[in-house]
């Protein structure tokens, strides 16, 4: 690092650029507005550089801005990773624990985890991350989580993890009641749904090969966010696909969504896993090791 470039410095150019003006960083920041002026100046001058235009209501980036906060977000990245590790070693609590949870998983009981964490650890910051399908897995490989609740399948190839059966989820294929599909004899043959197009939850994977569910070789696809989403423009009859039946129990009772047997069954069963990161040793994750592997939880009733 140059001298006379800070971490302060950094954190500050840091939270200019994302909340757009000097004013709202220092709100951030619980500074008053002169303070993060200051620090950017001494920056500027240190450097020899300009870092923002000032012109307008919004403080954009110089050139030169831009490529110091792409560096200097690394750097501050690194160091708290070191902090981290720092406190670990000193006290055994994690300073965060950063939690990727799958999208099968209902949120109401990871929060349920939380709780009861915090009467145990109220120090410890929890962060948590919603993923799909094989994002649960990058998550945890690429080190952006910790533990992941509800990685599907088997894991990639590589180690430096454990796993802990989690229990399996049950997808049937369904339809809204006006689809043309929802009329059709059973079981529907391939070629026939085929023909419609379907609904997926797109895979929020960065780095690994993205994953898919029940999708047929040349169907046409609508791609969305997420599951609730997919189940949402199922019930509109947008597409069809197969989605977890425990999340669509009240749409089948009131007939929003209708079960449709297929050719290649009625339904398809997804296994899934608690999984962390094994040179991760704190004790934060050793109670959510101990709480979700030991007592177990019933995700899913």
């Amino acid at each position: 690092m140059k001298p006379g470039i800070s971490l302060d410095a950094l954190v500050v150019l840091d939270a200019i650029a994302r909340r757009g003006s000097f004013a709202a960083a220092a709100e951030e920041l619980h500074r008053v507005p002169s303070s993060v002026t200051y620090a950017i100046q001494k920056l500027e001058d240190s450097l020899g550089v300009q870092l923002f235009d000032r012109r307008g209501h919004r403080a954009h980036l110089t050139p030169a801005g831009q490529a110091l906060l792409r560096e200097g977000r690394d750097l501050l990245t690194l160091a708290d990773g070191v902090a981290r590790n720092v406190r670990r070693i000193a006290t055994g609590w994690e300073a965060e624990l950063r939690i990727a949870v799958g999208d099968l998983i209902p949120y109401a009981k990871v929060l349920d985890l939380c709780e009861a964490f915090y009467r145990v650890a109220p120090d410890t910051r929890l962060r948590l991350y919603t993923e799909v399908l094989g994002g649960t897995w990058d998550a945890l490989l690429s080190g952006r989580a910790d533990l992941v609740i509800g990685a599907p399948g088997e894991g990639p190839p590589g180690g430096g993890y454990a796993l802990h059966p989690l229990g399996e989820v049950e997808f049937v294929f369904v339809v809204a009641p006006h689809h043309p599909l929802a009329g059709e004899t059973e079981p529907l043959p391939n070629d026939l749904i085929r023909r419609h197009r379907a609904v997926a939850a797109a895979d929020s994977s960065r780095g690994l090969p993205p994953r898919t569910v029940g999708l047929l070789p040349g169907q046409n696809v609508l791609t969305v966010p997420d599951l609730q989403t997919k189940r949402e423009a199922q019930r509109r009859g947008l597409g069809v696909g197969h989605l977890p039946r425990h999340m669509i129990e009240e749409d089948l009772a009131e007939g929003r969504l209708v079960i449709k047997a297929t050719e290649d069954g009625t339904s398809i069963r997804h296994r899934l896993y608690y999984v962390w990161r094994t040179r991760h040793q704190g004790k934060a994750l050793a109670w959510f090791r101990e709480r979700l592997c030991g007592e177990g939880v019933d995700w899913f009733s």
